[in-house]
């Protein structure tokens, strides 16, 4: 993860109190509202993965998707082309994982909740550590969000990686993916592409689409000229 990607972990957790607070619920326990991963100027900066990949590749052969089964279990989903989310579901369906696959524009968001939180995802966070702009504050908070279920199960990793032995029966993988139409350069940087990626329990109701100017901040991630 960089620090891009925190940071953002970090917006999502404050936009989440802000929209608690205007329907006037009492924002005691917080909740972690999704993961997001940031393609920064046409490059994917992802953590090594060091998993072999058994004889197992679905989807090779539109081009537009991969998806890998791995040796320790994990399943690697790899996006060439934002098309056709319901077969990338059958083909993930086929094992084992339940998912709803959303693809938006980049600077687009589902802006409701579309489905109910898992009980894992709860995060002991108060509005004033939120607030916080103090870095031993926030890097509690992200060490928090990153033992959530929904943050072990789904990972940023070799494209996006899916855990399933940390979903539990009947749990859905919910991921929104926001796509730029224009691929970035090193001489004109920006996001090429980001997910949000949860663990619901259903049901996933329709994606209501708002504005998302914040995508197109590309923050600390931006690669040095000539990577």
């Amino acid at each position: 993860m960089n620090s891009t990607f925190e940071d953002r972990l970090l917006a999502e957790l404050k936009a989440e109190i802000a929209a608690r607070a205007a329907q006037g619920r009492a924002p005691a326990a917080r909740r972690l509202t999704g993961r997001r991963f940031l393609a920064v100027a046409g490059v994917v900066a992802v953590a090594a993965g060091t998993a072999v990949a058994a004889p197992m590749v679905i989807g090779s052969q539109t081009r537009a998707y991969a998806v890998t089964k791995n040796a320790d279990g994990s399943i690697n989903l790899w996006l060439n082309e934002f098309r056709d989310p319901r077969q990338v579901e059958r083909d993930l369906a086929e094992l084992g994982v339940r998912a709803d696959i959303t693809y938006l524009s980049l600077g687009k968001r589902c802006g409701n909740a579309r489905a109910p939180f898992v009980a894992g995802d709860h995060t002991p966070t108060t509005p004033e550590e939120l607030a916080s702009k103090d870095p031993a504050v926030q890097a509690r908070i992200r060490k928090r969000a990153e033992k959530t279920a929904s943050a072990k199960a789904i990972r940023p990793e070799n494209g996006i990686t899916i855990y399933p032995r940390y979903i539990k029966p009947g749990q859905i993988v919910l991921i929104e993916v926001m796509e730029n139409p224009v691929e970035p350069t090193v001489k004109h940087p920006g996001v090429a592409w980001q997910f949000s990626g949860r663990l619901t329990d259903g049901p996933v109701g329709p994606c209501q689409i708002v504005d998302d100017p914040s995508a197109f901040d590309i923050g600390t991630g931006t690669p040095p000229a000539g990577s």
